[in-house]
């Protein structure tokens, strides 16, 4: 009982504060919270069976190695803020780098697919939660209920376009982050009366090492993506504010992280037979009974907010590749149909690994991006210093969209 109240109290305090309307009207928090709430919004809720499965009580060094990794993919996108997006806007300036602004092209096109999986990706998750949280456990029902919304959203956005339902995100990422804090505060209550009780210790086991166990891990970049948002936000703030706010949004996200998995591994022995991506429901009733519903309503919240903002950001890339011969009102039904053939063509396992794919390429050429303007800007500042660590980051975004296996 105690720790139901805590839990509670501290779901209610931290919503209180993360919904004040002087927070919202905040302009650097709501630059932060874009990205941030991308970033633990569904990796959040999969990340602990998945890497639980993969390597056991391992699981906060694969994390601390995911984190690091798209620490350094998102320095590469705050360099292309700074150094791409004034090269774009000035025709006479990008003309010496025709291979840059023809990469950067491409990565829309890219990421316009991406965007088509991730819709996929969120809306599965929402079905299996939904679903977990009544008590079934069905993949065919979890696509049946993602098929429903997608149709649904698919004839909306056709009809009426999707804007009525962009501002939920607004108070969607306002309770997830809440329902995140009451989370780590019931786990922190948990790991302190085991350790005052002498029966702290961890029971997720330690898989044998191997190169499958690897690109396991690989295939999970999915949990720690979302920061590219603050790239496609200069219509609302200036670069120095997207590029400071993306940088705070991933070392808050990589702290929220890394205080979850060292407070939430002692309990990966109670995950037992239940394998599936929703499984956290059923883990965090050890902590607090109250969790499971909290989890879920966030869940389901969460996730149908990001399909939406996904399925926009979508249509405004195809809308601009095409250069308004396909309006978003068209391309909505075609999202739809796109992330209706992905959901039936997958399982919820690969689903993940072939978002987690699909991102690392745009990453891949993104950082390809920054690598031609370095390499054909002879007087660039730190530049054997810059092509070495873009390389660097770009070699391991392509070993993800290569080698990365799901989890299950």
């Amino acid at each position: 009982m105690t720790v139901n109240i805590l839990v509670v109290l501290v779901a209610i305090a931290a919503a209180a504060i993360l919904l004040a309307p002087t927070l919202r009207a905040s302009t650097r928090w709501r630059a932060t919270v874009t990205p941030l709430a991308s970033i633990i919004g569904s990796g959040f809720l999969v990340s602990v069976p998945l890497l639980a499965r993969s390597v056991g009580d391992f699981a906060i060094v694969a994390m601390a190695g995911l984190i690091a990794a798209s620490f350094g993919i998102g320095a590469v996108l705050r360099f292309n803020i700074a150094h791409v997006e004034p090269l774009l806007a000035d025709p006479a300036k990008a003309a010496p780098f025709r291979l840059t602004v023809g990469l950067e092209r491409l990565s829309h096109f890219v990421l316009a697919f991406a965007y088509f999986v991730s819709v996929a990706y969120y809306l599965v998750l929402l079905g299996n939660f939904l679903l977990k949280g009544v008590g079934i456990e069905s993949a065919f029902g979890a696509k049946l209920v993602a098929t429903a919304i997608l149709g649904s959203l698919g004839i909306l956005g056709l009809v009426k376009g999707l804007g009525m339902l962009e501002n939920i995100e607004e108070y969607t990422v306002g309770l997830n982050l809440a329902v995140i804090a009451a989370l780590l505060a019931g786990l922190a209550f948990d790991n302190g009366a085991a350790l005052l009780a002498g029966t702290w210790h961890l029971t997720g086991g330690a898989p044998q090492p191997s190169f499958d166990t690897l690109r396991m891990v690989l295939g999970l970049l999915i949990v720690v993506q979302g920061f590219e948002t603050s790239r496609f936000m200069g219509d609302e703030f200036d670069a120095p504010t997207r590029i400071g706010t993306m940088r705070n949004a991933q070392l808050i996200a990589g702290a929220v992280y890394l205080v979850f998995f060292a407070l939430v591994t002692t309990l990966f022995g109670d995950l037992g037979e239940d394998e599936g991506v929703a499984a956290i429901v059923g883990l965090v009733s050890h902590v607090a009974p109250i969790l499971p519903l909290l989890l879920v309503v966030s869940a389901v919240a969460s996730q149908f907010s990001a399909s939406v903002a996904d399925s926009v950001g979508g249509a405004g890339l195809i809308e601009g590749i095409t250069s308004g011969r396909l309006t978003s009102h068209v391309t909505y039904p075609l999202i739809a149909g796109v992330a209706i053939a992905v959901t039936w063509g997958t399982d919820v396992f690969r689903l993940v690994t072939l978002a987690s794919q699909a991102f690392a390429l745009f990453y891949c050429v993104q950082c390809g991006v920054a690598v031609t303007l370095v390499w054909c800007d002879r007087r660039a500042a730190h530049r054997t210093t810059r092509l070495a660590l873009f390389s660097v980051a770009a070699l391991f975004c392509l070993a993800v969209t290569v080698l990365g296996i799901p989890s299950g």
